[in-house]
């Protein structure tokens, strides 16, 4: 199904077609036209599956409908759980916003950087995309009004219940109109999801993508069983050994993310951490030096890997095992992508041997195992 066949203006098909776009994905081919048609969407599916324009370009040509009509606030607020994934939905909102006839506004609003320009900035926004705690700052400071909000996004909802949001998404839920178009987003169907569907969404467009075995056909996989004080002298005779550049490192927690980099730095590998403890501005330098491969490894926890999307990672090492199965196939879904092959190694000590072999077995592959005890 090409993108003519969703109802998008030639405006938008045109600004697909230069950002190199040739077909919509599974989830864009029925997320737009129920969009389009003011429906309420429940869309499940992997990150990396097209979500965020599954929403924007809908919503894009909706606000082509109202701007100028009614436009004293916001039109269309976004809801996601952290800065890296509040810029990346704003960067694209603008990449196709130019294209329309109207211009669109767009405005990502968040926590660890000064209230004060976000504030100012308000001024005649269409899309605003925010964390919940900042959104709420700006109400308190009466600089964001909700009542003209037609339609409210939850993007990457799942984390955003995970991490302990319900409290303010419930405060939110409450400034805004009663009549308004929902839309929900998430990688998993938990019950959370459920419970936050039965409240929001109105007879909606439920769309389930399940993933693909053989996404994880392009990642080859293999573990070193390896114990907890070798960990760090292993990974850095891996990446030495194996010359390898642009490495992205998972841990369990923002502590052993800067104690790994830390001993990183001092053997003279460039690393740096990403995690929530880090100021805003250290973060996006942080990802952009490694994006752009002027950063060695990149040392990260798996909330911010939401925000670490890039077509050609070669590398990722789990340092620690995540506790989830789910996180796993999220963790080294970071590589192997745009049918480019790539590698994932994780660190297993003896304890968390039995954690693993649950993992494979809920991701339906089995992974090479090597004793990694006498390799250094």
């Amino acid at each position: 199904m090409p993108f003519t066949a969703l109802g998008l203006s030639p405006a938008l098909l045109k600004a697909l077609a230069d950002q190199k776009f040739t077909a919509p994905t599974p989830i864009q081919q029925t997320a737009i036209p129920a969009i389009l048609d003011k429906k309420d969407v429940l869309g499940i599916a992997k990150t990396g599956s097209g979500k965020t324009a599954s929403y924007v370009l809908p919503l894009l040509m909706n606000l082509q409908q109202t701007i100028g009509v009614k436009n004293r606030h916001a039109n269309v607020l976004v809801l996601v759980p952290t800065r890296e994934l509040a810029e990346q939905v704003k960067e694209v909102f603008k990449t196709f916003s130019p294209a329309l006839p109207k211009p669109v506004k767009t405005l990502a609003v968040y926590g660890g950087v000064s209230i004060n320009p976000q504030m100012m900035g308000m001024q005649g926004v269409n899309v605003l995309v925010a964390t919940p705690g900042r959104l709420l700052d700006l109400v308190d400071n009466n600089a964001v009004h909700l009542s003209d909000i037609e339609t409210l996004v939850l993007d990457e909802a799942d984390k955003m219940l995970n991490l302990g949001f319900k409290e303010e998404l419930n405060k939110i839920l409450a400034l805004l109109p009663k009549k308004r178009q929902n839309l929900l987003f998430s990688a998993t169907l938990s019950p959370d999801i459920e419970n936050i569907n039965q409240i929001l969404l109105h007879e909606p467009v439920v769309i389930k993508i399940e993933a693909e075995e053989d996404t994880l056909d392009t990642i080859n996989q293999v573990a070193y069983i390896i114990s907890e004080e070798k960990k760090g002298p292993f990974l850095r005779y891996l990446i030495n050994h194996h010359d390898m550049k642009q490495v992205l490192v998972f841990t369990s927690s923002t502590h052993q993310a800067d104690a790994v980099v830390n001993k990183l730095r001092k053997n003279n590998i460039d690393a740096k951490a990403i995690h929530s403890k880090k100021s805003q501005g250290s973060r996006t330098e942080s990802l952009y030096l490694f994006k752009s491969g002027k950063l060695r490894v990149l040392v990260a926890t798996d909330l911010m890997a939401r925000g670490i999307d890039i077509n050609f990672l070669p590398y990722v090492i789990n340092y620690e095992l995540p506790r989830s199965p789910k996180d796993y196939v999220h963790r080294i879904g970071r590589t192997g992508r745009a049918e480019a092959a790539g590698d994932a190694i994780s660190l297993v000590s003896k304890f968390d041997l039995h954690h693993f072999e649950i993992i494979q077995k809920k991701m339906g592959k089995k992974v090479n195992i090597i004793d990694g005890e006498n390799i250094i």
